[in-house]
């Protein structure tokens, strides 16, 4: 079974978690990008990401995968924005095909949890399979916490990645 772990991080959250993941079962690690620079301020980010979800709109990637039907089991990781996903990861859902491909979303949040996250994954993939997310607290950036996810935290969210693993295999 090949592996593929996919994910958008905008302060490193998100990314920490893929890594832990990784770390347990190992298959390619591969970070999504947009072909335009998105914004560095929270607030026009988030804003700009709110116009993109309003208008329908999907972000090209700068991204791209080779060879991505030989990939069995996808893990999905992104932020909750407005309570759903980060529009540059629709773009990713659209782009490839997911059929017969068993999907693994985690997701990070400023403590709101996955919102509308796993109903867009599951519209978005058809007739895949769709595992329990794993949904994890990461920084507070409107209040300034940026990432959140090191040292004691992270030891604490590799446990919960080890326990979540374990209940979804």
């Amino acid at each position: 079974m090949k592996t593929l772990i996919v994910y958008y991080s905008r302060t490193g959250n998100t990314k920490a978690v893929a890594e832990l993941i990784h770390a347990q079962v190992g298959g390619d690690l591969v970070t999504l990008e947009t072909q335009e620079k998105r914004p560095t301020n929270y607030r026009a980010e988030v804003d700009l990401n709110a116009r993109e979800q309003l208008q329908n709109q999907l972000p090209p990637l700068k991204t791209t995968i080779p060879d991505f039907e030989q990939y069995d089991r996808i893990f999905i990781g992104a932020p909750t924005w407005n309570m759903a996903l980060p529009q540059a990861v629709l773009t990713f859902l659209a782009t490839y095909d997911l059929t017969d491909k068993t999907i693994i979303p985690f997701n990070t949040h400023g403590g709101y949890g996955a919102g509308q996250m796993v109903a867009q994954i599951q519209a978005a993939v058809g007739d895949a399979t769709v595992l329990p997310v794993l949904s994890v607290a990461g920084g507070a950036e409107i209040n300034g916490q940026l990432l959140a996810i090191e040292g004691q935290t992270k030891e604490v969210v590799a446990k919960k990645v080890m326990i979540w693993l374990q209940k979804i295999d």
